[in-house]
């Protein structure tokens, strides 16, 4: 069944049920409560939604509606959203990596399309496999942007939290290929010079953890946190430009070591 939304945009009705949405079971890499973004703003972030599953859509975009979302409008494959965007400016787009007609890069290709046109669009990807060339270069093209894998949508609370720092202008790497990107160094790696404990915050910059949330999650104090983000930027000869954009440029260096 599809019904018409406020503003005129087409949504399918939700199919996830509340057993399925369910926040009892956290993943390891849970943040704390202080760390989610809380809603400053007066009006609803307003969301554009790309993947050719319906289902998977409409539950995504129910229940970002029930987190105070706006939903501007679903479509399927990469022109609908480049449409979408063009008429609606959404403050953010979640579009799913593979799409029709060739299920290969599409949703990447809109993404890069709308950050050339639209830079102060956020924009998340999703995607069924980790696939780190796709993270990087969606992470290299700048600020406000991520890669989650799609099962992460069903922890609501971590997953809404995400967009909301994207929006924000963090910048995120889903947690488990950072994971994977760890186990994997490699002789030469530019990361060698980091102390163990640099490295773990690194980590968790990739993640798009802000400083409160790093420091949460590692006991220690935001001062502390700092020392160890300014030793990071210098062990790795990183340009002196503004903080958040070497921060970063941490990030890719820490993708581009493994």
């Amino acid at each position: 069944m599809i019904t018409v939304g406020p503003s005129g945009s087409h949504h399918e009705c939700a199919c996830a049920s509340p057993d399925q949405r369910s926040r009892s079971a956290r993943p390891a890499y849970e943040r704390a409560a202080s760390d989610n973004i809380p809603r400053v703003n007066a009006t609803p972030t307003r969301v554009a939604l790309a993947d050719d599953h319906v289902l998977l859509r409409a539950g995504i975009a129910s229940l970002l509606e029930q987190e105070g979302f706006e939903i501007v409008g679903q479509c399927g494959d990469g022109p609908g959203l480049l449409k979408l965007v063009r008429e609606q400016r959404p403050d953010a787009v979640i579009v799913d990596i593979r799409m029709p007609p060739t299920h290969t890069t599409e949703g990447l290709d809109a993404a890069a399309e709308i950050r050339e046109q639209h830079p102060q669009v956020a924009i998340l990807v999703l995607s069924a496999h980790i696939e780190v060339e796709h993270a990087m270069n969606l992470i290299a093209s700048g600020e406000r942007s991520g890669y989650l894998l799609k099962r992460r949508v069903t922890d609501v609370e971590d997953f809404v939290s995400t967009l909301r720092r994207i929006v924000n202008g963090a910048s995120v790497v889903d947690p488990e290929l950072v994971r994977e990107l760890v186990s994997k160094r490699r002789a030469g790696d530019p990361l060698d010079e980091l102390t163990p404990r640099e490295r773990e915050v690194l980590q968790l910059m990739a993640e798009g953890r802000s400083n409160t949330g790093i420091a949460r999650r590692l006991w220690v104090t935001e001062g502390t946190v700092e020392k160890h983000i300014h030793s990071i930027l210098a062990k790795l000869t990183l340009p002196d430009t503004d903080d958040s954009h070497r921060r970063v440029l941490a990030v890719l260096t820490f993708l581009d070591a493994r």
